[in-house]
């Protein structure tokens, strides 16, 4: 395998999280977000979005953390991952996603090139607003966590699940 990612990137660490905790070993291959190398025709002849990461296995290409993690839990069911029950791969997924799609877009390299490209906002107004949405968000999941019987050590139990991949 061959991940595709940059240092920096949370979502690419995501999956190294994941790759670690499933112990599959992989070829770091570095795509340098701060210098417009995922923007290359190369690098998007391999991801259209020009994003990071992208996970080549067997000459197939997934992109998207979250898809990234859930090819792996398929692919390497053990450890897992995932809860077994219905339920708790549910509540394992809310807890995911609120972190992937309410508090990691707003803090992305897209969104603050938005805030200061077209409407102008100072270093100081586009941190303003990112600390105000990902605030929200994490307040969120605080209480998702704090108010349940199935959290443990981890988000979901005594074992670390893509919940607490994507929380790091």
């Amino acid at each position: 395998m061959k991940l595709h990612n940059f240092h920096r990137s949370s979502a690419s660490y995501r999956v190294r999280i994941a790759l670690n905790l499933k112990g599959l070993p992989y070829d770091y291959v570095s795509v340098n977000l701060m210098t417009g190398e995922s923007r290359t025709p190369a690098y998007e002849a391999i991801n259209p979005q020009g994003i990071v990461p992208t996970l080549e296995d067997n000459g197939k290409l997934i992109t998207q953390s979250l898809a990234i993690c859930e090819y792996l839990e398929e692919t390497h069911p053990s450890p897992a991952l995932l809860p077994r029950d219905a339920a708790g791969r549910a509540r394992v997924r809310a807890l995911t996603l609120a972190v992937a799609c309410e508090v990691h877009p707003v803090g992305g390299g897209r969104a603050q090139r938005q805030l200061a490209d077209v409407f102008k906002a100072t270093p100081e107004q586009r941190a303003e607003w990112m600390c105000h949405f990902i605030r929200i968000g994490f307040a969120a999941v605080e209480t998702m966590l704090a108010g349940s019987k199935d959290a443990g050590r981890f988000c979901h139990g005594d074992a670390p699940t893509i919940a607490d991949a994507f929380l790091v």
